[in-house]
C-alpha cells in the first residue's frame, strides 16, 4: 500500500482559520513546486500565543498574519528549520512582539546542490536568539510545547507537541501531500529513518504539517512514510544485485515513469539511501560517496 496522500485542501489565503481551541493557522500565499498551496502559520493560544513557522517576510503575508495577530501577544517565535518558506518572517515578528525566536541552530553541514534537491531554498541569515534541544518543554498561556529534534530533511529539524491536544507540528518532516527532502550531505537517511519512528511511537492524536492538511490518523500514515523508504530501500538493492553501479543508471531502472527534470532530485535521494546503507555494513563503493561513485553489495 502506498502513502494515503492528502491532497484536498480547505482554506482561504490571508484568513485566519480557526481549527481547535487553541490552534489557529494563517496560510501564506507562496504555493509552489516546494510549499504545496503555500506556509501554514500556526497560532497558538488565546491572546498570549506561540507562533510556528512565521513563512516569507512579504508584505501581504505580514499584513495578514498581523491581521490575525491584532489584539493577542505573542510570547514565542518557533521555527522547525530556516527553509525561505518557514522562517524569513520569524525575527521580523518577534521583534515587533518583544519576544525571542527559538529553533534548534544551524545546519551541521552546509547543503549543496540549489534547486536540484527539490525543495525551498535556505534562508542563509536565520539563526535563532535561543537554540533549544531535544526534549525542551515551553510553557505559555494555557499551552504547553516539547521540542522534537528531527533531523533527517534537515539536521537541525524540530517539531513541536503540543500537549493539551496531543499534536504534533510537524513542519516537513511529515507532510500530507508529499513525501519530504533527504539530500546529503545535510540531509540523512538513517536519521530520518529513525526521527520517523520517534514520531511513530509517540502516538499523536494528530499530525499537523507546515504545508497543506491535518493528518487526522497518524499512525498508519507515518507507518506508509516508513515503508516508502524500506520498500525504496530494497528496489535499490535489488538494482544492485543485478549488476547496476552507478547512481544515474539505477535512477532510470526505479523512476522511469517520472518527468526526467526531476532524475537529478531523484539521484539525490537515491545517494542518501545508498549512504545509509553504506553505514549499515550492506553496500560498498569505489571511493567517498558522491553522485558519481560506484557502488556494490557487500556479500
Amino acid at each position: 500500500m502506498g502513502i494515503p496522500f492528502i491532497k484536498a485542501f480547505d482554506f482561504e489565503y490571508g484568513t485566519c482559520q480557526s481549527i481547535s481551541p487553541l490552534i489557529d493557522r494563517v496560510v501564506a500565499n507562496n504555493p509552489g513546486p516546494f510549499t504545496f498551496t503555500g506556509t501554514g502559520v500556526y497560532i497558538i493560544g488565546d491572546k498570549n500565543v506561540a507562533v510556528i513557522d512565521p513563512g516569507p517576510n512579504t508584505p501581504e503575508h505580514r499584513e495578514a498574519l498581523d491581521r490575525a495577530l491584532d489584539g493577542r501577544r505573542v510570547t514565542h517565535v518557533l521555527v522547525t528549520h530556516h527553509h525561505v518558506d518557514h522562517s524569513p518572517l520569524a525575527a521580523p515578528l518577534a521583534q515587533d512582539h518583544g519576544c525571542l525566536v527559538y529553533g534548534y541552530g544551524l545546519q551541521a553541514k552546509a547543503p549543496e546542490g540549489g534547486e536540484v534537491r527539490l525543495e525551498a531554498g535556505d534562508d542563509i541569515g536565520f539563526k535563532p536568539d535561543i537554540e533549544i534541544c531535544n526534549g525542551l518543554k515551553i510553557n505559555g498561556d494555557g499551552w504547553t510545547i516539547e521540542a522534537i529534534h528531527t533531523p533527517g530533511h534537515t539536521s537541525n529539524h524540530m517539531c513541536y507537541a503540543l500537549h493539551e491536544e496531543n499534536v504534533l507540528f510537524s513542519g516537513d518532516h511529515i507532510m500530507g501531500w508529499s513525501t519530504s527532502v533527504v539530500s546529503p550531505p545535510d540531509g540523512h537517511m538513517g536519521d530520518y529513518l529513525h526521527s520517523l519512528e520517534t514520531i511513530l511511537a509517540r502516538r499523536f492524536d494528530r499530525i499537523i504539517p507546515t504545508h497543506g492538511a491535518i493528518i487526522e490518523d497518524p499512525r498508519p500514515f507515518v507507518q506508509a512514510y516508513i515503508d516508502h523508504r524500506l520498500n525504496r530501500e530494497a528496489q535499490i538493492c535489488e538494482a544492485l544485485k543485478s549488476g547496476l553501479s552507478s547512481i544515474s543508471d539505477i535512477v532510470l531502472r526505479l523512476y522511469k515513469d517520472i518527468d526526467k527534470r526531476l532524475y537529478p532530485a531523484a539521484g539525490h535521494s537515491v545517494l542518501a539511501h545508498l549512504i545509509h546503507l553504506r553505514e549499515t555494513g550492506r553496500v560498498d563503493a569505489d571511493g567517498p560517496d558522491s553522485l558519481k561513485a560506484h557502488y556494490k553489495m557487500i556479500g
